[in-house]
């Protein structure tokens, strides 16, 4: 997926969703434009336009196209199957591991053949990952750039609940992910409200 510039795209969302965001420059801008923003004349977003900037939120958070995010939504109508649709998306899954240090980095590494699952190589980011699948980086890709000073990155981290990281470069879906353990907040109730206005 396309993106413009990252920076922008967090100032007007208001929310980190990008890792170049993760920043104290960010924190410090984004603080300042709030404190304008909430005097005399601020301008309040209607339903629709909350409605809309959580949609956005959460396409550039899980890092897919308009055209996919749509298609998600028409087919996973419930707040907790879509969420559980996009937290079970392969490149979401192997960031969530800990494996990349973003999405897009985690897109890379399934397309460019570094992931098996099952023991069988996939290369489609959208795959959705089933409860008891075994993931496991590919012992070839393991000097990769992608996966450089992987143990050293694991030592300090923590998977959500639903994933098992029994070794370096090695995972195992326990169970299906639970709405609300994102880390951030996303509004999929507004966000399914909104598909169903256009």
């Amino acid at each position: 997926m396309k993106i413009g510039p990252k920076y922008k795209i967090c100032r007007r969302l208001n929310e980190k969703v990008f890792g170049k965001c993760q920043t104290t420059k960010f924190s410090v801008s984004g603080s300042a434009k709030n404190k304008k923003s909430s005097g005399p004349g601020r301008r309040t977003l209607s339903e629709y336009g909350s409605q809309l900037l959580e949609k956005q939120k959460a396409r550039y958070t899980y890092g897919v196209s308009e055209h996919q995010f749509s298609r998600y939504v028409r087919n996973y109508q419930k707040q907790d199957i879509l969420y559980a649709a996009l937290e079970t998306r392969l490149d979401n899954v192997i960031f969530r591991f800990g494996w990349t240090v973003s999405r897009a980095a985690a897109r890379q590494a399934v397309t460019h053949g570094h992931i098996m699952v099952n023991d069988h190589r996939l290369t489609i980011p959208s795959y959705a990952v089933k409860v008891s699948d075994r993931l496991k980086i590919k012992p070839a890709s393991r000097n990769s750039a992608l996966f450089r000073n992987l143990d050293e990155r694991l030592r300090d981290y923590q998977p959500p609940a639903w994933l098992q990281v029994p070794a370096a470069g090695e995972g195992v879906v326990l169970a299906a992910p639970v709405a609300g353990t994102a880390e951030l907040n996303l509004n999929f109730g507004a966000i399914i409200d909104f598909y169903s206005r256009v």
